[in-house]
């Protein structure tokens, strides 16, 4: 388990390498409500996305020893540019695995930023074998995506953002995939003020953290399923188990959102250039906007936008959708 000392350790490596993102009042409710939502928006990091943190705070923590030896990992994307820009930072070499079905836009961002690219199969247990083959076969350090305490610090350095945003905050949704972001901020908020609340959001398709949150053991699910959710960043088949100890012990609740909540939340959030998302950075919001009856009955909410690499085609397409719903609705 981390401790706050950990995560304020991670913040410090931090400064100046990531951007200190700030909290953006999504003004698109209704009005009159008193339940407002507050974004957190990762999608202004240097690599598009939250996971710079834990990235170069694990490298950065390495022995010089050991960066002399390399770095791998495994990836759908987000981590694959963080642990590449990291790397660059350092001075280290780097080699990603990432699955056949990545984005384009993730992949050659990644090798832009001079990392070395295995593609394997869509399975997230398949990405993982591979890159622990490639270790052992060339000796390089394994920078997990999220099983790992420095990566769960360095994600937690957003719980501390908040803090020191909003002290008043009431509830945090953050999105869950192998649960490294959910772990670090939920240990930052909860070792600070255990009342907040602290709730994740997954997609239908790969809700296998709520399953094992509810059933109390890890429950994987089939990489065939999750990989037909929208939400690349969260296909991961099964928490990790360093981080299935902090989401026992400091996340209230994890619920799910639809397909189709997903893209709503992604239509809405592209209408506002500094808080376009990626589907997986959606998900909190959906969360949010849908299913406000499965949430604490709280006033001052924060959302994370957890990253903002989205397919050029596809913002296209929203923002087209966006104005016709607008065109129809002054029409109306």
């Amino acid at each position: 388990m981390i401790s706050l000392h950990d995560v304020r350790a991670a913040q410090s490596r931090l400064h100046g390498v990531t951007t200190r993102t700030r909290l953006i009042e999504f003004d698109l409710l209704q009005s009159g409500s008193p339940r407002r939502l507050y974004l957190k928006p990762e999608n202004q990091q240097p690599i598009g996305a939250f996971k710079l943190r834990g990235a170069y705070n694990k490298i950065a923590a390495l022995p010089e020893q050991d960066r002399r030896r390399g770095v791998i990992s495994y990836s759908s994307g987000n981590h694959a540019q963080g642990v590449a820009y990291a790397a660059r930072a350092l001075g280290v070499k780097a080699v990603i695995v990432m699955p056949n079905n990545a984005p384009a836009i993730k992949r050659e961002a990644t090798a832009k930023l001079g990392a070395d690219i295995v593609l394997v199969g869509p399975g997230s247990d398949e990405r993982k074998v591979r890159a622990e083959e490639l270790a052992a076969q060339h000796g390089y350090v394994i920078v997990p995506p999220y099983n790992d305490e420095q990566i769960i610090a360095g994600q937690g350095t957003m719980g501390l953002e908040i803090l020191e945003d909003m002290p008043d905050v009431e509830t945090i949704l953050v999105p869950v995939g192998g649960g490294g972001m959910i772990s670090g901020v939920a240990s930052a908020i909860k070792l600070t003020n255990p009342s907040i609340k602290v709730i994740g959001v997954e997609p239908e398709l790969a809700a296998d953290g709520q399953a094992s949150l509810r059933s109390g053991k890890i429950v994987e699910f089939p990489a065939e399923q999750v990989s037909r959710t929208l939400a690349d960043g969260l296909r991961t088949q099964s928490v990790g188990a360093i981080n299935f100890e902090h989401i026992r012990k400091f996340v209230d609740d994890i619920i799910t959102v639809s397909e189709d909540e997903i893209r709503s939340a992604m239509k809405l959030l592209a209408a506002n250039p500094e808080t376009v998302a990626e589907p997986s950075g959606s998900v909190a919001v959906a969360g949010f906007l849908f299913h406000l009856d499965q949430l604490p009955k709280t006033n001052r909410n924060v959302a994370i936008i957890s990253g903002g690499n989205i397919e050029p085609s596809m913002l296209e397409q929203l923002r087209h959708e966006l104005a016709s719903t607008t065109a129809e609705a002054v029409k109306s």
